[in-house]
C-alpha cells in the first residue's frame, strides 16, 4: 500500500521526500520502510539519503540522471523516486533493533538530575525510575554525528532547557530537554539537562556504520552502579 508524500527540490542536486507534518510514530515507519528499500534498491544516480522527522532527502549526481545533459535532472530523477515510493508496500512489517544503554544516574554524571526532579515536583528516584523504564524510538540522527532524537519520554520528567548553555558537555552525557531525551555521542556544547552518563561509544568512526544507534532502533536505558560504569568504559579501550 502507497504513503502519502509529497515531493520538492531541494537545490539542483537533491529531492525532498515529504511524508507529512507531524512527527509520529506511523510516519516514522513509512520513512524506515523507504530508506531500507533504498538502501536494497538504490536509484539510478542516488548519492545518498538522509531521513529525518518527518522526511527523506535524497541527494542525485544531475549530471548522471540528466544523461550528458539531454534531460532536465530534477524532472528526471524525481518520476525516479516517485515510482519507486508508488510500487513500495509500506504496511510491510519493520523489524526494529532494541538497543540497551546503560546508564549511570546522578551525582557529577547528572549534575541536573536534582533540578529535573524538583521542576516536576519528584524524587531523584523517580526521575531514574521513568527514565529507565521507558522505551524510545530512534527518530533520526542529527545535530552531531551519533546524536539520537528519540520519542517516548513521560512528560511527567520533562524539563527546560538550560538558560546559558556549557561549553563542553562529556561524551556519553544522557540528556533531557522539553519532552525529549537525548545521549550526546562526543564532547560538546549544549544545553540539555544532563540526568546520567553511559559508558558506551555512540560515534566510532572506524566502524561500517559509524554510529550504535540507527533510525528506527527502541533503545532502553539500564540505570547501572559506578563501578560498573568505570568496568564498562575499560573494556571499550
Amino acid at each position: 500500500m502507497a504513503a502519502t508524500y509529497t515531493l520538492s527540490p531541494l537545490g539542483d542536486q537533491a529531492v525532498i521526500v515529504e511524508f507529512g507534518k507531524n512527527v509520529t510514530e506511523e510516519i516514522q515507519q513509512n520513512i524506515q520502510s523507504f530508506c531500507t528499500y533504498l538502501m536494497d534498491h538504490p536509484i539510478e544516480g542516488m548519492i545518498e539519503f538522509v531521513p529525518a522527522f518527518t522526511n527523506v532527502t535524497i541527494f542525485y549526481d544531475p549530471w548522471k540522471v540528466s544523461e550528458q545533459g539531454k534531460k532536465q535532472p530534477y524532472e528526471t530523477f524525481s518520476k525516479r523516486v516517485s515510482d519507486r515510493l508508488n510500487s513500495l508496500d509500506f504496511h510491510q512489517n519493520i523489524k526494529r533493533r532494541i538497543v540497551d544503554i546503560p546508564v549511570c544516574y546522578g551525582e557529577d554524571f547528572g549534575p541536573d538530575l536534582e533540578f529535573v526532579a524538583k521542576h516536576n515536583g519528584m524524587a531523584e528516584e523517580d526521575v531514574i525510575r521513568i527514565h529507565s523504564n521507558g522505551k524510545y524510538l530512534v527518530y533520526m540522527i542529527g545535530f552531531a554525528p551519533g546524536f539520537p532524537y528519540l520519542g517516548g519520554m513521560s512528560e511527567k520528567i520533562a524539563a527546560p532547557r538550560k538558560a546559558s548553555p556549557r561549553k563542553a558537555i562529556p561524551a556519553g552525557s544522557v540528556g533531557i530537554a522539553g519532552a525529549q531525551t537525548g545521549i550526546y555521542p562526543f564532547e560538546t556544547p549544549g544545553g540539555w539537562q544532563l540526568i546520567g552518563r553511559t559508558p558506551l561509544s555512540l560515534f566510532q568512526p572506524d566502524s561500517t556504520p559509524p554510529t550504535l544507534l540507527q533510525t528506527g532502533d527502541i533503545i532502553r536505558f539500564a540505570p547501572i552502579s559506578r563501578a560498573e560504569f568505570d568496568r564498562l568504559k575499560e573494556g571499550q579501550s
